[in-house]
């Protein structure tokens, strides 16, 4: 092989996910935001998930991880991505602008007690902000998803999920792996072990 970016690539995607490996802190954050979600569906809740792009891609993945299966078959979990419809997005990124397409859904569809789970690599995505401004005023929880600084996603986060890299495929890589971790906490936490 003479394609050095090969290798370099993938160390880069393993050198990301140590860092979160070897720092409890972070572990624990994962933890804490896994039981946020348990507890919010145990509760009758939802988990709204928004992002932008290739994070849009992991906001619907990650909820139809919850709402379809992850593990094993057991009941579907109230879980789903602001973007998906589009006939929505695009009545409302037309008539209020792009900036309002999360918050305006948020604000129609949720409920105290609920989380929203915004995926940014940046932190700095308009839209998202909105979105938890309507969250907080409506007591719904807010996890973020972010890059090493957080963006200004961080100011508005119950727990903040930022990892350690400046790199957007690394984060995104991270993101989802982080995203199957919570996953899978929150489907034995409510079912068991039954793998």
């Amino acid at each position: 092989m003479t394609n050095t970016r090969i290798p370099q690539s993938i160390q880069q995607s393993i050198a990301a996910k140590e860092a979160i490996l070897n720092d409890n802190d972070f572990m624990g954050r994962i933890e804490n935001a896994a039981q946020m979600i348990t507890e919010a569906l145990c509760g009758g809740g939802k988990i709204h998930f928004c992002g932008n792009g290739g994070s849009a891609a992991d906001a619907q993945h990650l909820a139809a991880e919850l709402s379809g299966r992850f593990y094993f078959d057991r009941p579907p979990l109230n879980a789903e991505a602001l973007h998906c419809n589009t006939s929505y997005l695009t009545a409302v990124g037309n008539d209020y602008g792009y900036d309002l397409i999360f918050s305006r859904l948020l604000r129609g569809t949720a409920k105290a007690g609920d989380v929203i789970v915004g995926i940014s690599t940046s932190g700095n995505s308009k839209n998202i902000l909105k979105a938890y401004e309507i969250a907080q005023e409506m007591g719904v929880k807010i996890i973020a998803m972010t890059g090493e600084t957080g963006g200004l996603m961080k100011d508005y986060a119950d727990i903040l999920l930022n990892v350690p890299s400046k790199d957007t495929p690394r984060i995104q890589e991270s993101h989802i792996m982080i995203g199957h971790i919570i996953c899978e906490l929150v489907e034995t936490a409510m079912f068991g072990e039954k793998r």
